[in-house]
């Protein structure tokens, strides 16, 4: 199966991804050096995702994208600006709408399983998403609910958050890496969400109709590897 992995980071989403041919984009050179080192067995392309979506859209089977989510965030706005909003120093700032553009386009032009992650946003969703596992999603297959516990995103440090997310960036020279890794997709939300997108593959490819079952039962959380830090 090959799959595009867009606004790649350091590939929290992709830990537990099985069977696949990846191609990764990151736009920040640094950033996708320590992907390239966690999955060497990727193709890593360092330009801008969303430009790159347009372009190559029809040559793949599976499509992952997570645009920047900072402008829609709820921490950002309720914790950032609306809790103190007469001192505030956080400024306000225009809602990205290149996730829109994604979500739109996918959605009329793409033939191929696709899912569009994001932050659940400050605002009702323009487009209506699915709210589970901490995150909002718009898919064009069904992603049956998953709950994970906390994100452990508000209070956590690097090294917490590297436990979250199995990923453990110790040893590059990157810079925000608590910034990083709150952008990462926990893994086993990760393949929650590519098992959906496989069981709709195979039920189109049978004939299959009807809704789906959850592919990921408790031991779920047992699957998650110890923190990744070099090449597999």
């Amino acid at each position: 199966m090959r799959v595009l992995n867009l606004y790649a980071g350091v590939g929290g989403n992709r830990l537990l991804w099985e069977g696949v041919e990846v191609t990764a984009v990151e736009y920040s050179a640094d950033i996708a050096e320590v992907y390239k080192d966690l999955y060497p067995q990727d193709e890593v392309i360092v330009t801008d995702a969303h430009a790159y979506l347009l372009e190559h859209y029809k040559e793949f089977d599976f499509i992952w994208s997570s645009p920047p989510c900072q402008s829609h965030s709820q921490i950002r706005y309720n914790i950032g600006f609306k809790a103190n909003r007469k001192y505030s120093k956080v400024a306000a700032k225009y809602p990205d709408m290149k996730l829109y553009e994604e979500i739109l386009m996918l959605k009329y032009y793409c033939q191929s399983k696709w899912v569009v992650e994001n932050t659940i946003p400050f605002y009702p969703p323009l487009v209506e998403g699915l709210k589970t596992g901490g995150h909002i999603w718009w898919s064009n297959f069904e992603i049956t609910p998953i709950e994970h516990g906390t994100r452990g995103h508000r209070g956590g440090t690097v090294e917490t958050l590297q436990d979250r997310k199995a990923i453990n960036l110790d040893k590059y020279s990157i810079g925000n890496k608590r910034q990083i890794l709150r952008n990462c997709v926990e893994p086993e939300v990760g393949k929650h969400v590519f098992l959906c997108a496989q069981q709709s593959m195979h039920q189109t490819a049978a004939g299959v109709g009807g809704r789906a079952v959850n592919p990921l039962q408790s031991s779920l959380f047992a699957e998650v590897p110890p923190a990744i830090s070099g090449g597999w």
